[in-house]
């Protein structure tokens, strides 16, 4: 069959994205594999109404919801192959071959943390990436930003809101002479002296042996795309601080039919941004669908 639209990805984005297109009485289908990109995070914050929920949790009611519409069929598996065909779309799914006449594209992408012994394993617990997600429930206790490129200072800078804060170069950033002033009216402690490895819930150990008990631990990493089905459908990328995004107008990309939401297409995201990120460009890809708009 021809679906009116296919969504690949079914964390916050895709089904915030499917959502309106079921509401919308389109037929379409959830292609998804399952991996939340914070699955490694207990709780979720500053999503309003949702506030300090499991993410996951959060994400099995709004599928159970998206369930309720008749219109909706949902996949289990990964989204291996896109190609455009004819007026419309395939995606080959387990074997089997999907065809439709949109693509929205809510693929995610993966981190890439700093290669720092026990970072990794403390991931999503007591090493964060977004302030707003995760900073309150430290309580004003001691933090550190590890750096990771100049795109740490602003960690650097915002954090000292949350706590005293202590920047980590770890061999991968030196402040010029400004950013240093900028720093200093901050109260940020700066700590040149190479990381050797995280230990107990959050002890930062130096390489000349002191050990820095923190509450937390925040740092930018580096992602990429989760999935290969944009380049394959020759989508065309923005280069953000720490990542390639795709290129949008209107949330549809550089592919006409090819409609993207939430990480893969945003330079900066959390949950709620994602939720909304994906309600318009479901909206969007509705809108594609009828001659004359």
């Amino acid at each position: 069959m021809m679906y009116d639209a296919l969504v690949v990805g079914g964390s916050f984005a895709g089904l915030s994205a499917a959502l309106q297109l079921a509401r919308a009485r389109r037929r379409i289908v959830v292609v998804d594999a399952g991996q939340r990109r914070n699955r490694f995070a207990d709780a979720s914050h500053g999503f309003l109404g949702q506030d300090g929920r499991a993410p996951g949790d959060i994400q099995c009611e709004a599928r159970v919801q998206l369930a309720a519409y008749p219109n909706v069929d949902w996949r289990e598996g990964l989204a291996a192959a896109a190609r455009r065909q004819g007026e419309g779309f395939e995606v080959d799914v387990g074997g089997d071959t999907l065809r439709a006449q949109r693509l929205v594209l809510a693929t995610g992408v993966v981190d890439e943390l700093p290669l720092v012994e026990g970072l990794m394993q403390r991931w999503g617990r007591t090493v964060f990436h977004c302030p707003y997600c995760h900073g309150y429930e430290l309580g004003g206790g001691a933090i550190g930003v590890l750096a990771s490129g100049p795109q740490s200072m602003h960690h650097a800078l915002m954090l000292p809101d949350w706590g005293p804060t202590t920047f980590f170069l770890n061999d991968a950033f030196v402040p010029d002479a400004e950013q240093a002033r900028a720093l200093a009216a901050r109260g940020v402690t700066v700590e040149a002296v190479p990381i050797a490895r995280i230990s107990e819930e959050m002890t930062v150990e130096l390489e000349d042996g002191r050990r820095v008990p923190l509450a937390g631990l925040f740092t930018a990493t580096r992602t990429r795309m989760a999935s290969p089905l944009a380049e394959q459908l020759g989508c065309e990328f923005e280069q953000g601080p720490a990542r390639p995004y795709l290129r949008r107008t209107l949330m549809e990309t550089s592919v006409p039919g090819v409609f993207a939401c939430g990480d893969a297409a945003l330079a900066f995201a959390n949950v709620a941004i994602a939720v909304g990120d994906g309600a318009m460009t479901g909206a969007a890809t509705h809108r594609s669908l009828i001659p004359g708009l």
